[in-house]
C-alpha cells in the first residue's frame, strides 16, 4: 500500500513538473527576453515579420475554410433533417383524407401542429388531439383519435413519436374505450 501511495505521488509531481516546464517554454518563446530582442540583426527580424505574416495568413485561409466547411455541414444538416412523411385521417363518417407533409419537426406533434393540421390540450404526457383536419371528438360519447404508425398500433404519443423520411401515420376517429 505504501509503495502505491508513493508511486503516485511521484507520478503526480514528474506530471506536474512537466507541465510546468511546458507553460514556461511557451511563455518564453511568446514573449522573448528583452536582451534577444535587442542583439537580433535587421534581416532577423525582417525574417520574424515575415514568418509571422505568413502564419497570419495560413490561419486566415485556415479560419476561411473552417467557416466555409462549417457553412456547408448547417445547410447539408438542415435538407437532411427535412423529411417527407405522409398522414392519413380516417374521420368518424368513414372517408379518408390523406396530406403529405415536409417538415423539419423532430417530432409527429410539432409537425401536425405547425401544419395546422391537429389541435388538443398540453397533459403530463403530451398533446392529446382533440381536433384532426377540424373534426373534433367528443370525450363525454368516449371518442379520441388513434394513432398508429403504417398500419400498426403505435404506443407512443404524437410529441414522443420521432420523424424519419417516408413515415406514414394514421389517426382513425374512434369510439368506445
Amino acid at each position: 500500500m505504501k509503495h502505491t501511495n508513493l508511486f503516485r505521488r511521484g507520478a503526480a509531481l514528474l506530471l506536474s513538473l512537466a507541465l510546468l516546464l511546458t507553460v514556461l517554454a511557451g511563455c518564453g518563446d511568446a514573449s522573448g527576453s528583452s536582451a534577444s530582442q535587442e542583439s537580433s540583426t535587421p534581416a532577423s527580424a525582417s525574417s520574424q515579420v515575415e514568418e509571422s505574416s505568413s502564419q497570419t495568413e495560413t490561419s486566415s485561409s485556415a479560419v476561411e475554410s473552417s467557416q466555409a466547411v462549417s457553412e456547408s455541414s448547417l445547410s447539408s444538416a438542415e435538407d437532411a433533417e427535412t423529411k417527407d412523411i405522409t398522414l392519413k385521417v380516417v374521420h368518424g363518417d368513414g372517408t379518408e383524407k390523406e396530406f403529405p407533409i415536409t417538415t423539419t419537426a423532430a417530432t409527429l406533434g410539432d409537425a401536425l401542429v405547425a401544419e395546422g393540421l391537429v389541435e388538443g390540450e398540453e397533459s403530463s404526457y403530451g398533446l392529446f388531439i382533440t381536433t384532426v383536419d377540424g373534426e373534433t371528438v367528443d370525450d363525454a360519447n368516449q371518442e379520441w383519435w388513434c394513432l398508429t404508425k403504417g398500419g400498426e398500433m403505435w404506443n407512443y404519443g404524437a410529441d414522443a413519436t420521432e420523424l424519419s423520411d417516408g413515415d406514414t401515420y394514421e389517426l382513425t376517429f374512434t369510439v368506445g374505450y
